[in-house]
């Protein structure tokens, strides 16, 4: 239940990184449990690669145990992704969401490389916080919508709390950096 719970996590991920995309069509994009598990994949690696930049770059104890946590749940998530997939027989299947996060993942990196210092903090701290709002915010009228697996659709709305945690210890950090 546990690693399901945290493939849940992966998969409104997705959706966070989708909606922070400036390019964002008006329309949500129609997703089935495949091509959900191949987004939650790749959000999930795109997030753990800002996290090794932030532990790179990054000297502050806040921002780094934030990123170690980041790095830590995301790469959790990618294991269990694979569990259930494995285990519900599920393809996943590349699609154009998951292209897209990746297109952006590429100037995020990029922008975050650029920085240092306090100015990298606070581009990682900011992306961190708005990323969160996103996920909440697209758990909520996406993936649980969508969610064709009732067992899905259950675990998507329990990971809310867990969702509005990391927000909550990102906008914290973010604080310091007004």
């Amino acid at each position: 239940m546990k690693k399901l719970k945290t493939l849940m996590f992966a998969a409104a991920a997705f959706a966070g990184m989708m909606f922070m995309n400036n390019n964002v069509q008006a329309q949500t994009p129609k997703l089935d449990d495949a091509e959900i598990a191949s987004v939650a994949v790749t959000a999930n690696q795109i997030d753990v690669d800002y996290a090794e930049i932030a532990l790179k770059k990054s000297k502050d104890a806040k921002v780094r145990e934030f990123a170690t946590a980041m790095k830590n749940d995301h790469s959790g998530v990618i294991k269990a992704a694979v569990a259930l997939v494995t285990k519900l027989k599920v393809t996943p299947k590349d699609n154009a969401v998951s292209q897209s996060l990746n297109k952006q993942a590429v100037a995020t990196k990029k922008m975050l490389n650029g920085k240092s210092g306090k100015a990298f903090n606070k581009a990682y701290v900011d992306n961190e916080v708005a990323y969160h709002k996103a996920v909440i915010d697209a758990v909520e009228k996406v993936l649980i919508p969508q969610a064709q697996n009732g067992e899905l659709k259950k675990l998507l709305g329990s990971v809310m709390p867990v969702l509005k945690t990391h927000l909550a210890h990102a906008e914290m950090i973010q604080k310091q950096y007004k």
